[in-house]
């Protein structure tokens, strides 16, 4: 059977839920259609000591405040759950879990939306299905010869899990050092961080609500034509939540540079010695989650879909939101994504 809608928003995460806000705001017909089983998007699916960047009033999605708890500067990521299935329940907005979309195709003046139950026309659709399903990881020599346990950031949960074990955690982001740190300060575990140029630690008073203003000067700068102010990247790559800053502090944060391949049993090093590994933590990255996309022909460079804010360049009746700043300021962060999200249901209004 074939659905009609006006709007079909293709993942039910923080950037889908912002649009369906927004939509609804303005009274479009829309359905949000959702893979994950339970609301709270890639949120489910993070390790257990993960905190936000910012406090909980600085992590909001527009319309309503996070609640901060006592105690808790920064929320770990079952508070961010529990306030994204509380929002979606609060403006009851229409998101059909369960349901992983395949394709999109044009169909006439619609676009004809394939999922694994069902289909959709739409007269436009907003991709808002991030990266935590794409996990990246490089093509460094031996990986097929190694016998340990090799896993991506979306596999890590705890420190016990790696109890006994000497560990290498590959990654020079915010996820690599906050894995090492975690593994670090639970102690049990041999922690080697190896990254590929010499980490850069953000000021310790810097946290997501200077990164949001840092984010959204620098594409007021380049919306203006003035130079380039580097954004967030020329501050540095980490923020030094707690946990990161404690295990710098305490020497239990220092890198050594990539390795070179894996052997069976452990690394080869620049240098060329050999470090024995039971386990490596991959914290390599995410690509954009852009398959179901791929029949509309649209992919540029890097993977990207080409856009003007949020409009897809080849086709005015397709909007991506929340994969990065290629989609609008800060747009894959709770804070950054509620101003784009507005601006595409506002085109989408005026399509419509």
């Amino acid at each position: 059977m074939t659905r009609h809608t006006d709007v079909v928003v293709v993942g039910g995460g923080q950037a889908g839920l912002a649009a369906g806000y927004h939509l609804r705001r303005r009274g479009v017909d829309f359905t949000v259609l959702d893979a994950g089983a339970a609301p709270g998007g890639s949120w489910q699916h993070m390790w257990d000591s993960l905190r936000l960047f910012s406090p909980a009033g600085h992590s909001s999605l527009p319309g309503r405040l996070m609640p901060s708890r006592p105690g808790e500067t920064y929320p770990d990521a079952g508070h961010v759950v529990d306030y994204l299935a509380d929002y979606e329940k609060r403006y009851a907005l229409p998101v059909q879990h369960g349901t992983r979309v395949e394709a999109v195709h044009r169909d006439g003046d619609r676009l004809l939306v394939e999922a694994d139950c069902g289909t959709w026309r739409a007269r436009a659709v907003i991709s808002a299905t991030g990266t935590w399903s794409r996990p990246f990881v490089p093509a460094v020599p031996g990986r097929g010869l190694f016998t340990g346990r090799q896993l991506h950031t979306v596999r890590y949960r705890r420190p016990d899990d790696f109890s006994g074990q000497r560990v290498i955690v590959v990654g020079g982001g915010n996820s690599g050092a906050q894995i090492a740190a975690d593994l670090a300060l639970a102690g049990g575990v041999a922690v080697t961080w190896a990254t590929r140029r010499t980490p850069r630690f953000l000021p310790d008073d810097i946290d997501g609500r200077a990164l949001f203003d840092v984010a959204t000067a620098r594409r007021r700068a380049l919306d203006e034509g003035r130079g380039d102010t580097g954004g967030v990247a020329s501050l540095g790559d980490i923020v030094a939540v707690p946990p990161v800053r404690a295990a710098r502090d305490a020497g239990l944060l220092t890198a050594r540079p990539m390795f070179t391949e894996l052997t069976a049993d452990g690394v080869r090093w620049a240098d060329g010695s050999l470090g024995g590994a039971d386990a490596i933590v991959w914290c390599t990255g995410f690509r954009p989650a852009l398959g179901h996309l791929a029949p509309l022909g649209l992919r540029g460079a890097r993977g990207h879909v080409p856009t003007r804010g949020t409009r897809a360049l080849g086709e005015p009746r397709l909007h991506l939101l929340g994969y990065g700043d290629w989609t609008g300021p800060a747009s894959a962060t709770l804070i950054g994504v509620g101003r784009p999200a507005r601006d595409a249901a506002h085109a989408i209004a005026r399509l419509l």
